[in-house]
């Protein structure tokens, strides 16, 4: 999400810092210190803060971006061969990439996560619902599963990540239990 109406050199500067931050939250999910966002980035503090007037508001704009990203490539896999398929590899795949991702994770399991609540969390649950509906109505995946129970599944299958990380084989009980009897 870049801002525009700003010179060359800030949105420069706005990006070192994004990158910058998602870098340390992802390592170190929201307790990085701001100062060590800006020294990563090759800024000052205060340019950090120009742009974002909070670490909750760089934190939100890092995680909501790469929710974003979730959701643009749903869309990118609607009309996919095979949607079965497509779709438990998304599954996986999101599961996964969050997982290893301390910010994000953090994002998308909080009950009131900004990730499931602002727009682009919005975004990220219709494209991702496209792909479940799809690969229903190709038989793949139970026909009693709708959006709010794989938000739940992906929080469970993320809280496995956390707490018991490696036990891939989970995450595949997960998507047996999504595919059709």
């Amino acid at each position: 999400m870049e801002k525009t109406g700003l010179r060359a050199d800030a949105r420069r500067n706005r990006a070192k810092v994004l990158a910058a931050a998602e870098e340390a939250f992802a390592a170190e999910g929201l307790a990085v210190p701001l100062d060590d966002i800006a020294r990563l980035a090759g800024v000052g503090a205060g340019t950090v803060y120009r742009h974002f007037p909070s670490k909750e508001a760089l934190f939100r704009a890092v995680v909501l971006e790469r929710i974003n990203q979730f959701a643009e490539e749903a869309r990118a896999l609607a009309a996919a061969d095979d949607p079965g398929e497509v779709f438990f590899d998304y599954f996986v795949r999101v599961i996964k990439q969050a997982s290893l991702n301390r910010a994000l994770c953090d994002a998308l399991t909080e009950s009131t996560g900004i990730g499931f609540k602002a727009d682009a969390g919005d975004d990220f649950r219709v494209a991702f619902a496209v792909l479940l509906e799809r690969a229903q109505a190709a038989g793949a995946v139970r026909a009693d599963i709708d959006g709010d129970d794989l938000r739940a599944l992906i929080v469970g299958c993320l809280a496995v990540e956390r707490y018991a990380p490696g036990s891939r084989h989970l995450v595949r009980v997960v998507v047996d239990g999504l595919r059709t009897p």
